[in-house]
């Protein structure tokens, strides 16, 4: 008499959860990995690597979780990859690097809300700039005057 064999095989159920959950998980191991060299010290006497391996400690515990959830939950399938956002937000953030030693953080605080704006199509310019301005005068007070920052605000001072 031959038994049917039953496999232990995994089923995922939520495909962003477990992708989200591996991520963070190689994240946190590569956290743990790469500041395993620096002195941790005790939670009086901090060592430089006491946060960072802490922070990595807890991404990884993160990873773990979410990755669980993808296994038990129900969820959505893997989105396909939209390039507009991926190349817009990443252009404006190097437009930023590049233009804020040049122009200053309130002008180019607007440009890259201006620019982050277009990463979604239907984009309502008049809304867009005045969400711009409003960010950017934000920006200024929070960074230059009451965190102190050495920015300049504006081109030439």
């Amino acid at each position: 008499m031959r038994r049917a064999q039953t496999s232990a095989a995994i089923q995922v159920k939520s495909p962003q959860d477990l992708g989200a959950g591996l991520l963070f998980i190689v994240i946190g191991l590569a956290g743990l990995y790469f500041g395993q060299d620096l002195t941790f010290g005790t939670s009086r006497n901090m060592g430089p690597g006491y946060f960072p391996t802490i922070l990595s400690a807890l991404i990884l515990l993160i990873g773990v979780v979410v990755a669980l959830r993808g296994v038990t939950i129900e969820g959505p399938p893997i989105e396909e990859i939209r390039l507009r956002p991926l190349v817009v937000l990443v252009g404006a953030m190097l437009v930023f690097g590049y233009v804020i030693q040049i122009a200053g953080l309130a002008i180019t605080a607007t440009l890259l809300a201006i620019m982050a704006a277009y990463a979604q199509p239907n984009v309502r310019v008049r809304e867009t700039i005045v969400f711009a301005i409003i960010l950017s005068a934000f920006v200024v007070v929070v960074f230059v005057y009451a965190l102190d920052q050495p920015l300049t605000v504006w081109w030439g001072s």
